[in-house]
């Protein structure tokens, strides 16, 4: 990881070896923090921010639903990365803002500790790998089942509910794998450990539901959107493991992730065992919409200057 120079925190830019915070933070415990997952793309005119509105939007509704209010307004947060970009030097890069009960009283109740907000910006190339974004990844089935509504609210980006996700991720990775698929309780798909999944089937691309435990995916939303502008039929409905072996295609959508091939599963090829043709099509206008190049999708950036 490499690291940048500023890192806004509470109102201020601070050096980035300076963000500190106290051993006994609330949400160290506890895991009271929701955050978002954002990046910004080069482009002609400079730096973009993808999707600001909608990350910032996620952020306060995450917050609500935790019985949060944030200090900051979605555009008084997409200004202050604007300027932490510049100030970072960054033409690119991968944007975490965090908002957290920080440190004043111990206990599970977090509402007397005061509310902690802040954004870092950093380089950051693509998550599951640039072979992998070419060539397709290797999956696990998780044996960690996915968190729903009865036990922790699944459409908030909330701290807590990534401990969920690093089991998933770490097993896959000790059994061989680069990524995890979680079933949710009911025994159907829900997503992997940071991303929604999509499945190709003919011209028709399916995805399961926010009912069916899946985060409601700001990238999975424009893979989505692209899809149907080249001619393909997305569907939403719920989907069990034997549909994920049988599939022509698979991919998965995320901030970190882009649009990454799924090869494998469990030791089944998928389709052909590469990238299709289908998520190669999707994967090249996506790039080509968050660079700027397309004139369709220019309402889904935000520029610095």
């Amino acid at each position: 990881m490499k690291e940048s120079k500023y890192i806004w925190k509470n109102g201020n830019f601070i050096n980035w070896q300076d963000a500190t915070t106290h051993v006994l933070t609330h949400a160290l415990h506890y895991g009271t923090g929701v955050f978002e997952g954002i990046r910004a793309y080069q482009t002609p005119q400079g730096p973009a921010i993808f999707k600001a509105q909608e990350h910032y939007k996620r952020l306060h509704d995450s917050a609500k639903i935790y019985g949060m209010t944030l200090t900051y307004s979605v555009d008084e947060l997409i200004d202050v990365t604007k300027e932490l970009l510049t100030k970072n030097e960054l033409s690119s890069g991968y944007i975490r803002p965090l908002a957290y009960y920080g440190y004043k009283v111990m206990g599970l109740n977090p509402r007397p500790n005061p509310i902690d907000t802040i954004i870092a910006a950093w380089e950051w190339g693509t998550y599951l790998g640039d072979e992998g974004i070419e060539k397709g990844i290797r999956c696990k089935m998780s044996s960690w089942t996915r968190l729903d509504s009865r036990i922790m609210p699944p459409l908030a980006k909330a701290t807590a509910n990534y401990a969920n996700s690093a089991l998933a991720k770490m097993e896959a990775l000790d059994c061989g794998y680069d990524e995890a698929i979680l079933l949710n309780s009911n025994g159907t798909i829900a997503e992997g450990p940071g991303e929604n999944i999509f499945v190709i089937v003919g011209n028709t691309i399916y995805t399961p539901p926010a009912s069916d435990c899946a985060l409601m995916g700001i990238t999975a939303k424009s893979a989505a959107t692209i899809a149907e502008d080249l001619g393909y039929k997305v569907v939403y409905k719920s989907l069990i493991r034997d549909e994920l072996f049988l599939a022509d295609e698979l991919f998965f959508t995320g901030t970190a992730a882009e649009i990454t091939p799924i090869r494998e599963i469990d030791g089944r090829q998928i389709g052909n065992g590469k990238r299709g043709p289908v998520t190669e099509a999707i994967q090249t206008t996506f790039f080509k919409a968050v660079k700027g190049e397309l004139s369709q999708y220019k309402n889904w950036l935000t520029y610095c200057k």
